[in-house]
């Protein structure tokens, strides 16, 4: 009886020292999204805001960590009394950071993450502007949260310039921010270029970028490009188990980007 149970030790023990050490170490899934609300205004609706419309996209998600591009905080047009990442982060039971990029209509105008963890420490990054071309200024926005024992990581969010010499700056500036950290990171945004332009070539370099075949988020009905990303490096830490652009046409302009990741 001893040498069968120990017979049977042996072969779990060799079983469990065969998987792969990679595999050995995930196991656990987090859920991501990223969303530029369009400042919860529905396009159907001028001068409407529906908050609660994105707040349902995000709870039906069941999302951990939000990226959210064009974000209202005390403007006129959204409310003077409305802060939507804080509201955002109320009906969602998020936790909530917010970076401005502008000055807008008596308020600010920018950017924010949703976490369903602690923040332990935020971050952010104003981007650089080619010069003599305009543009509006940009941010990066960064959270530090632990979703599981001893596995702190970053997650970011951010939104690029409409004109690409711009674009291409603030993707190395952005990859030169984060390069040294020695924790994981996953970045969202709306990076307002296509999968083979030079900007997201730069992001390729160093980040791992989610994606699958006709991933388009923009415009809602009918979309026939990809712009909005979810990315993460290193690329070992993680596995994409599931990568869904969320069919809803009514509370922004942009499709929602959902990725699940094994860590």
């Amino acid at each position: 009886m001893k040498n069968t149970r120990l017979s049977i030790a042996l072969i779990l023990l060799m079983s469990f020292l065969s998987i792969p050490l990679t595999y050995a170490q995930k196991g656990k899934t987090l859920k991501v999204m990223t969303y530029n609300i369009h400042h919860a205004n529905p396009p159907s609706k001028e001068r409407f805001i529906d908050l609660p419309a994105i707040a349902k996209v995000i709870n039906e998600s069941g999302a951990d960590l939000v990226a959210l591009q064009e974000v209202d905080v005390h403007t006129q047009r959204s409310g003077k009394e409305i802060n939507q990442a804080a509201e955002l982060g109320r009906l969602t039971g998020m936790n909530h950071f917010f970076v401005k990029g502008i000055d807008y209509e008596g308020g600010e105008y920018g950017i924010a993450v949703l976490s369903r963890f602690k923040i332990l420490k935020t971050d952010s990054l104003r981007l650089p502007m080619k010069e003599g071309i305009g543009g509006e200024p940009r941010v990066l926005a960064l959270i530090t949260v632990k979703p599981a024992k001893g596995k702190k990581m970053v997650f970011g969010s951010t939104h690029l310039d409409l004109k690409p010499e711009t674009r291409v700056l603030q993707a190395e500036a952005i990859t030169a921010h984060l390069k040294d950290l020695k924790l994981p990171v996953i970045l969202g945004g709306d990076f307002n270029a296509k999968p083979e332009s030079d900007e997201i070539g730069i992001f390729d370099q160093h980040f791992k970028r989610s994606s699958i075949p006709n991933g388009f988020t923009i415009p809602v009905t009918k979309p026939n490009r990809e712009i909005d990303f979810i990315m993460f490096k290193p690329e070992d830490r993680f596995e994409v188990v599931k990568h869904e652009v969320i069919d809803e046409q009514y509370a922004s302009d942009h499709l929602p980007v959902y990725v699940e990741l094994e860590y």
